[in-house]
């Protein structure tokens, strides 16, 4: 995979600044709401490279904003994602113990305070992206857009399709992880773009980067599934075997699989070369992504 790689790295400052604002949250005044805070933060604050709200953050600075502008935005799309993922690990679902290295949070809390966590987290992440500044009419139309993203047509209706093993042939694959994986991350991306107003023609390579990123998170995962350890993905691997769930690796085979991440790699970074502007952290990212190990 190396050989493919220019060498970007990673946006650290990016991570640090959203870590910072994560670190900076408070969600309830009321002593009587203490344990469900607690509980929120436990999951929120576990670590991780906060890829998407990172790309929020990437695609502000590519437009020549400034990425602090945007924290609001990536703030919310980190809750969001945290929240998909403490209702991912409930018995319900994935059933699974350890996220990052630590007892995912029905383990530590319970199951009721896990899932009320993750409803939290949810109605925060909208309180405050309402709070992003800029011309109203764009920040609702960003919120649309990050809403459908995570509803229905997006992140949840992904995520009841795997869980009804409705995915059955490649095609059905990619449209799963495009909904359940996929859509959020691109979302990351999009939002930035309406925020900034940019003109439709102007957003079509930065759409196919992100759509094809999203491809390219979900082989990889299906991936590390297999070949990583548990220490290294901080869960148990062969999560996806155990439940008897269609991955690129059980439908390709692994090498056919690392061909695919290449592909979409090769793709997402070609999209970006159309785009013009500062797309180093977003190339970055697009790096960090293909070579991950956890």
């Amino acid at each position: 995979m190396s050989e493919q790689l220019a060498g970007a790295m990673y946006p650290e400052d990016l991570r640090e600044l959203v870590d910072a604002e994560l670190g900076r949250l408070d969600f309830s005044a009321q002593p009587a709401a203490a344990g469900l805070e607690g509980a929120m933060r436990y999951s929120l604050l576990a670590g991780g490279k906060r890829v998407r709200p990172v790309l929020v953050l990437a695609t502000a600075r590519s437009l020549a904003a400034d990425p602090s502008r945007y924290l609001p935005v990536a703030v919310a799309i980190e809750l969001i994602h945290t929240y998909s993922l403490i209702h991912d690990d409930l018995p319900a679902m994935d059933d699974d113990e350890l996220r990052r290295g630590m007892p995912t949070a029905h383990v530590k809390f319970g199951e009721d305070v896990a899932i009320l966590s993750g409803d939290g987290l949810f109605a925060e992440a909208i309180r405050i992206f309402c709070s992003q500044p800029g011309e109203p009419a764009r920040v609702l139309a960003a919120l649309g857009e990050l809403t459908a993203a995570t509803g229905v047509t997006g992140m949840v209706g992904g995520q009841y399709v795997d869980v009804a093993g409705k995915a059955a042939d490649a095609e059905a694959l990619r449209s799963l992880h495009a909904l359940k994986t996929g859509r959020l991350i691109a979302a990351a991306v999009s939002v930035a773009l309406t925020l900034e107003g940019l003109a439709e023609p102007e957003t079509i390579p930065y759409r196919r980067f992100a759509d094809e990123l999203g491809v390219l998170f979900q082989i990889v995962d299906d991936i590390l599934d297999v070949t990583g350890s548990d220490e290294q993905l901080g869960k148990p691997h062969g999560s996806d075997e155990r439940h008897g769930k269609l991955t690129y690796v059980s439908l390709f085979g692994l090498e056919r699989a690392r061909e695919l991440a290449a592909s979409s790699h090769a793709k997402a970074i070609a999209a970006l070369a159309e785009a013009g502007g500062e797309t180093g952290d977003l190339r970055g990212v697009a790096d960090y992504i293909f070579t991950r190990n956890e």
